[in-house]
């Protein structure tokens, strides 16, 4: 059986992130993500509501999450849900529906310079708004590979 467990979601975070360690040394940051929903009524009255989530970030993206965003920022989180259950104190059953982020890229920054904005086609966002206080080791995938030079496709087929 086939099965495809993808999420993307852009929106600003509703709290500053938290990260923490496992006992192995490990890095966890987690932070609230509101996405807006725009629609319109059948009377043609315009509506928005909020949608809540709660993300967790591993690794080394868990580290640039926590020293770099922070509450209202923009981001966009590539990754899946997750199912969890338990129970509290008073032996009530729980669950929530969360996001395990595999890839978080930053959209904007508090201060820009030149109104630089993303645009398809343009600059990845996390290339384009990063802060420039300290550089950030990206992961191998998310580096996208340059185009080959004209003429020198892999693939050029003669004919």
């Amino acid at each position: 059986m086939a099965s495809l467990n993808k999420v993307f979601l852009l929106g600003n975070l509703t709290r500053d992130p938290e990260r923490s360690y496992t006992p192995k040394g490990m890095a966890l940051t987690k932070f609230g993500l509101a996405v807006n929903h725009v629609y319109t009524t059948e009377s043609g009255e315009k509506r928005e509501e909020a949608n809540f989530f709660d993300i967790a970030v591993w690794g080394k993206q868990a580290e640039a999450a926590a020293q770099y965003l922070s509450k209202g920022r923009p981001v966009l989180i590539e990754g899946r849900l997750r199912y969890e259950t338990w129970q509290n104190d008073k032996g009530e059953k729980r669950s929530r529906i969360s996001v395990v982020a595999e890839r978080v890229q930053f959209l904007g920054s508090g201060q820009r310079s030149g109104g630089q904005e993303f645009q398809e086609g343009g600059p990845a966002p996390e290339r384009a708004e990063r802060p420039s206080r300290a550089p950030v080791e990206t992961p191998a995938e998310d580096i996208t590979p340059e185009a080959p030079a004209a003429g020198k496709e892999k693939d050029d087929i003669p004919f």
